[in-house]
């Protein structure tokens, strides 16, 4: 039974901030008007958190519109004010820390030591990272290309940007998302999962508390099918930033098309997981338990599919079934706690079907179950080690989206690279191996957005962060995320003021 120690409301004693509606539009708090109500759920214990209105397409307009009246002003500041902005955003961040530490444990079910190292810091410095960045959008001149005129490129804010994250990190995915938009001059009405919610609002209630003018930052809390779908084909959003699955990534693109938006794609993985015969084997079986099990498997990075050099197959198996079978499986509040539950009941038993359904197959190794005792009422499982499946089957090519790795043997090093790339996703990778030059090629011909040699998993804000192929495009983090923000315009002078007389008559002759 659930421990009365680690009651929900001890939990999350910020959580009366909601009592006015889970919506935050305009600087300020309101409740949905979709008629509907949303209950967040604890998924360690299965205890209520908060119950709140849902969004509505009315809700949706209002934050549209509060994005629109922002615009003008936010765009025409300096970059030097929307950096002082996002600097005071940065240290209200940080002395809010633990808040946002205890909301993100709550709501996902991530090890609270997780949050408080990993999630929360990384947001922490992504808004430092981009209150400097703002500083640097710049133009660029092109001299004097053409005779005797002058061109040079401003680098300007699109609009309104309506943006929709997943539940898995719904702090970081807020600042990704939110962070180099505003940067660069645009304003923003951002759609988290109605499951997580939590962090979102906090976020943009810090940014108010910051000094960033009322309806720069926006939040709708609402239905992918109806607060999402309005948002992304509304005719006054100028642009959609979307990360979630493949399939629900194609129709966010089709409702986007029917208006010509920016468009920018974060979408599924299924990492490979690339180890050669040289590889260290103890550094690549600590590699693959940290990177398959990063949020409970939650994560479109992490590692799914280890493909193993044969000579290293069997012992990589054993041994890394060994150390799965250590990890702490418990509380995400808990401070021994090294594995929290999956986000809900519902990805659980997704998560389950795919091992079930691998039986008759493949072979479980370790795991494949949810835990007895006192953690039955949340949404656990077991850290799952799945050996000998199929090139072809559901495990490799599917993305479970929890505590699952499977491993596969391959023989020589082309076959190996073949295997890492053989399914529709791009997203990112790692390779094992001591030797630089197996690296490097592993690098070149691994097609992901990221590839990782001898670790797997860490991210930086100065780097860039997107996939390849079904995995989206477009890129989260560093300096390359303001392609995705800012639209490019070429001005040019003509320094004579006869060029034009000069171009009429090379045209049409002289009359």
């Amino acid at each position: 039974m659930h421990n009365p120690d680690h009651a929900t409301p001890g939990r999350f004693p910020a959580r009366d901030r909601f009592a006015e509606g889970a919506q935050y539009i305009a600087g300020r708090l309101t409740k949905g008007t979709s008629g509907r109500t949303h209950t967040v759920v604890d998924p360690a214990t299965g205890e209520d958190v908060l119950t709140y209105e849902l969004a509505g397409p009315d809700d949706v307009d209002a934050a549209v519109a509060a994005a629109r009246e922002a615009f003008p002003g936010w765009s025409g500041a300096t970059p030097g004010e929307r950096s002082d902005a996002l600097h005071r955003f940065a240290a209200v961040l940080a002395e809010r820390a633990e808040d946002f530490a205890r909301a993100e444990s709550l709501q996902c079910g991530k090890p609270l030591k997780l949050t408080r190292e990993f999630d929360v810091p990384g947001t922490v410095d992504n808004a430092a990272f981009f209150a400097g960045a703002a500083r640097l959008l710049q133009g660029q001149s092109a001299g004097e290309y053409s005779g005797d005129h002058t061109s040079y490129v401003r680098r300007e804010p699109i609009g309104v940007v309506g943006s929709i994250a997943p539940w898995n990190y719904p702090l970081q995915m807020a600042a990704w998302k939110i962070l180099p938009a505003v940067a660069a001059g645009n304003t923003i009405v951002l759609k988290p999962a109605e499951i997580t919610p939590l962090t979102s609002l906090m976020f943009a209630q810090a940014a108010t508390e910051a000094g960033l003018p009322d309806g720069v930052i926006n939040i709708v809390t609402g239905t992918g099918r109806e607060a999402g779908e309005h948002l992304v084909g509304h005719p006054d959003v100028a642009m959609t930033s979307f990360t979630g699955s493949t399939a629900v990534g194609k129709r966010v693109a089709e409702v986007a098309t029917a208006t010509v938006k920016r468009l920018h794609l974060e979408l599924g993985g299924k990492a490979p997981f690339l180890v050669f015969d040289d590889a260290d084997l103890d550094a690549a079986v600590h590699g693959a338990v940290a990177g398959a099990l990063i949020n409970t498997g939650q994560d479109c990075t992490a590692a799914t599919r280890a493909y193993v050099q044969r000579p290293l197959y069997e012992a990589f198996v054993e041994r890394t079934a060994a150390l799965m079978d250590t990890v702490r499986v418990g509380d995400p509040f808990a401070p021994g706690t090294d594995l929290g539950p999956l986000v809900s009941h519902v990805q659980r038993d997704r998560v389950a079907g795919f091992v079930d359904r691998a039986r008759s197959y493949a072979r479980v190794v370790t795991g494949g179950e949810a835990p007895r005792g006192d953690l039955e009422d949340g949404a656990y499982y077991r850290p799952t080690l799945i050996a000998d499946a199929t090139q072809d089957s559901e495990v490799v090519q599917s993305e479970i989206f929890g505590p699952v790795l499977v491993v596969l043997p391959f023989d020589t090093d082309e076959e190996g690279i073949r295997l890492a790339n053989d399914t529709p996703y791009g997203l990112a990778a790692s390779a094992w191996s001591r030797d630089v030059y197996r690296a490097n090629r592993a690098t070149r011909e691994i097609k992901a957005g990221c590839v990782w040699i001898n670790d797997h998993i860490p991210i930086i804000s100065e780097m860039p962060h997107g996939g390849y192929q079904a995995s989206g495009f477009g890129k989260d983090m560093s300096a390359y995320s303001f392609e995705e923000y800012t639209q490019v315009k070429h001005v040019m002078f003509d320094n004579t003021a006869v060029a034009a007389k000069d171009w009429h008559r090379t045209v049409f002759g002289d009359r």
